[in-house]
């Protein structure tokens, strides 16, 4: 079996190509063209678009089949973006994901999955226990049809009964799995930030990667406030959904959807302010997410071609001067009043609180 090695260092050399380049795969002007940074100290360097395998599912009411998931996959990897993230919870993502990476260069990419949030029955959705991280894992390695990742992170950890299950038992365990050589790098997940710090400056356990989503987006920025203290530690700091989880598109959030009924309303007027000025959210939002230097990768979901080519779009070209007066006036004046620009703490109530209603407990 293939082991993973830890990198010290990088540098592109003479060639001015990032080490995931491969000749014969790579579009070589548009890895070129491709923006790349430090992930904190793993010693990679990660475009800074990530490919988001959340929707190989079909999730978001999609209809995609497995073809449009290569494929999209294919272009996103020649394209020179160097960055997957899939899990467990995202139904079928690995197991499509397995397939689509069947004859690309293991070389051409890092990826990096989730252990400790698996199905969508309340009594069966998040195991933080070391059993099932190591028997989950095993499990998400044979789906991807790989002998390693170079991220291992455990998901949506605010989930967890207390934070003692996390330092003293899922992070002992992903470090297990790192030691055998099956992952690279350790990460953590999660929607509150604070929660993640806290639980990185508690560990034990070297923990590489912070993964959070929804913070930097044009209704909440709050993520640039804690870059000081990513850089400062040297942990790398992975952004997530800057259309907050289908809140600043057209089609509007789904209906399990957790924003707060203010900020659902102001995403509406954005939406309708936005038409009338015949300029599309998506790409506002999009492209205020990329435009932030201090972020190296932000995972944006894609399962068409169309979608990575508008993606790559979004990148690498400004916004109009118009587009960008828009921009500013919703931030300034659509979600400047807004009191609530986050729903921290609703999921997990709401979480315990069914769980408690389907064991039977609090009766």
């Amino acid at each position: 079996m293939e082991k993973a090695t830890e990198q010290s260092s990088f540098n592109f050399g003479s060639s001015g190509l990032p080490k995931t380049y491969v000749k014969g795969f790579h579009d070589d002007d548009a890895v070129r063209r491709m923006k790349y940074s430090a992930l904190g100290n793993t010693g990679i360097e990660v475009s800074a678009l990530g490919f988001g395998a959340s929707p190989f599912d079909g999730g978001y009411n999609q209809t995609v089949t497995d073809e449009d998931c290569t494929r999209s996959l294919r272009a996103a990897l020649t394209s020179g973006i160097n960055y997957i993230d899939t899990a467990p919870w995202y139904g079928r993502s690995e197991e499509v994901l397995g397939k689509a990476l069947k004859g690309i260069p293991r070389e051409a990419y890092y990826i990096a999955t989730k252990v400790g949030r698996y199905k969508t029955d309340i009594t069966k959705m998040f195991d933080f226990s070391a059993e099932k991280i190591l028997s989950g894992f095993d499990e998400s390695l044979r789906k991807l049809g790989l002998d390693y990742v170079d991220v291992i992170q455990v998901h949506d950890l605010e989930f967890a009964p207390n934070p003692e299950k996390i330092l003293s038992e899922a992070l002992p365990a992903v470090r297990a799995i790192q030691e055998s050589g099956r992952a690279r790098f350790i990460g953590i997940t999660g929607y509150p930030v604070k929660e993640l710090k806290n639980i990185y400056l508690r560990s034990t356990v070297k923990i590489d990667s912070i993964l959070s989503y929804c913070h930097l987006c044009l209704n909440d920025s709050s993520l640039l406030e804690h870059v000081p203290f990513m850089e400062e530690k040297g942990v790398a700091l992975i952004n997530a959904s800057p259309l907050s989880m289908g809140l600043l598109t057209p089609r509007g959030p789904p209906t399990w959807h957790p924003a707060p009924d203010e900020l659902r309303e102001a995403a509406a007027e954005a939406v309708l302010y936005c038409q009338k000025q015949g300029v599309d959210l998506p790409k506002l939002a999009m492209s205020f997410t990329l435009s932030q230097e201090s972020i190296p990768v932000t995972l944006v979901g894609m399962s068409s071609v169309s979608e990575v080519e508008r993606n790559l779009s979004v990148l690498h070209q400004e916004l109009t001067a118009k587009e960008k007066e828009v921009q500013e006036y919703i931030i300034k004046n659509i979600f400047g009043p807004v009191d609530m620009k986050s729903w921290e703490n609703r999921e997990v109530a709401k979480y315990w609180k069914k769980l408690k209603a389907t064991l039977g407990e609090g009766k």
